[in-house]
Order: structure tokens, then C-alpha cells, then sequence
């Protein structure tokens, strides 16, 4: 039968999850697989696909009731294994990288930050300080612009944009980083300028949410600052 891991932990970890379902239109009962110090949760998995937001909750709850009861490597959504036995064996085959990471993870969680400016704003800021971007600005809006103008004003605004928004996710970045055991940064997607993830452990979690808070107020209007967790550490696992 195949079945749908949720997370790996040590077996002495507590599993308080009898009033937890998994996946799956008929709630499948979870159970743990155990190899030497290990133990996997899981369940059989659904046979019928597409998984859907229900499934999705499921998935989070189990590793949410987990991770508030100790370190956990949290096992992304969708996840299978043919049967039992071939968890055991994942278990036994991957027992020292799979303790060291949850020695790695001990005492922490994730939080993921996005972020973005205003695009009016940016374009105001970049036409008041960038000279060379008012001037063709100035010549388009008189109507006295080559045709080469405009793409010219355009390359150049899209240079002082990234410049502009790479300093801004740096300095992010380094005011957080005190607080963060490992960071790890992702392509923004859209008008964001930021997109990262943070491992905090529990000893500087309230410095970091304080510093974040500090950051977006500090900033201002005319930016969003989106603070996800805490998360599972999946970025960090």
C-alpha cells in the first residue's frame, strides 16, 4: 500500500495526534514507522488524485502539532513511498544525515519574508534623484523626444530599479541576519523586491519579529512587508 509521509523525527518524539486525521477523501489514520533512534509519521495514501486544499490543511496540521512538540524534518506535501517497509529502509539507509539535520533544525522554525515597493513611488523617487532620467522624462512630457528617447528612459529606470531594490533586500537582509541561524534568498516573483527565507531558533525569535516589525514601520508607506511563520523549516531541511 502506498503511503504519505508527513515528517521524520526521533521516535521518543511526542505524538499527540489521535485527534488528527490525514490525507484524503476518507481521512486515512495516521501512524509512524520507526528505524533505530527514527520514526516517520505517515498514512496510506489516497488513491484518488488530484489532492485539494482540504488535503493541503491536513498536511499542515500534522507537522504544526508536530513542530509545537519538538524538532521535526517536515516532508513537503505530495510526498510517497511504496509501502512501509520502503520508509524503514529510508530510515536506516539515511540515519546519520537525517539526526544531524535534526540537529541542525533543534530549537528553530522558519519564517519567510516578501516584499515590495509601491511602483508609482519607486518611479517618483527614481525622477527625483536619477538627473539623467528627469531630463528624458522632461523631453517626452514637452514632446520634443527622438524615438530612442523613451526605450533610453526605460533602460535606465529599470537599472536604477534593481539597483535600488538590491539595496534595499541587502539591507533587509543584514539587519535580520543577527537574529537568523541560516538564511536562505529566492528570485522575488512580480513587484517584489524580497523574497527570503529565515531559520530562527527559539532564543532570538522575538528579536527577529521585533526587528521585522521595526524594518516595515521604518520603511513606511508605500511598502509591503509580508511575514509568513512560524513554519516548518522545509527550506532548511
Amino acid at each position: 500500500m502506498t503511503v504519505f509521509v508527513y515528517a521524520i523525527g526521533f521516535k521518543d518524539h511526542p505524538l499527540r495526534l489521535d485527534d488528527l486525521d490525514g490525507v484524503g477523501p476518507s481521512p486515512a489514520r495516521l501512524r509512524t514507522v520507526t528505524a533505530g533512534p527514527l520514526c516517520a509519521v505517515v498514512s496510506d495514501a489516497p488513491g484518488e488524485l488530484p489532492l485539494g486544499e482540504r488535503d493541503i490543511d491536513a498536511h499542515r496540521r500534522v507537522q504544526q502539532r508536530l513542530m509545537a512538540d519538538g524538532t521535526i524534518i517536515p516532508v513537503r506535501f505530495g510526498h510517497t513511498a511504496p509501502d512501509d517497509e520502503a520508509v524503514r529502509l529510508a530510515l536506516e539507509e539515511r540515519a546519520d544525515d537525517y539526526a544531524d539535520r535534526l540537529g541542525r533544525l533543534e530549537g528553530c522554525v522558519e519564517y519567510r519574508l516578501e516584499a515590495s515597493q509601491d511602483e508609482e513611488m519607486l518611479m517618483r523617487e527614481i525622477l527625483s534623484e536619477s538627473e539623467a532620467a528627469r531630463r528624458l522624462d522632461d523631453r517626452i512630457r514637452a514632446g520634443t523626444a527622438d524615438p530612442d528617447v523613451a526605450p533610453r528612459l526605460g533602460e535606465l529606470v529599470t537599472a536604477e530599479t534593481r539597483a535600488r531594490q538590491e539595496a534595499l533586500a541587502s539591507g533587509v537582509v543584514e539587519a535580520l541576519r543577527p537574529f537568523a541561524r541560516e538564511i536562505d534568498s529566492a528570485q522575488p516573483d512580480g513587484t517584489d523586491f524580497l523574497s527570503v527565507a529565515f531559520l530562527v531558533d527559539e532564543e532570538h525569535d522575538e528579536l527577529f519579529l521585533a526587528t521585522e516589525l521595526s524594518l516595515a514601520h521604518q520603511m513606511g508607506e508605500g511598502f509591503d512587508f509580508r511575514l509568513d511563520g512560524p513554519l516548518p523549516a522545509y527550506t532548511f531541511s
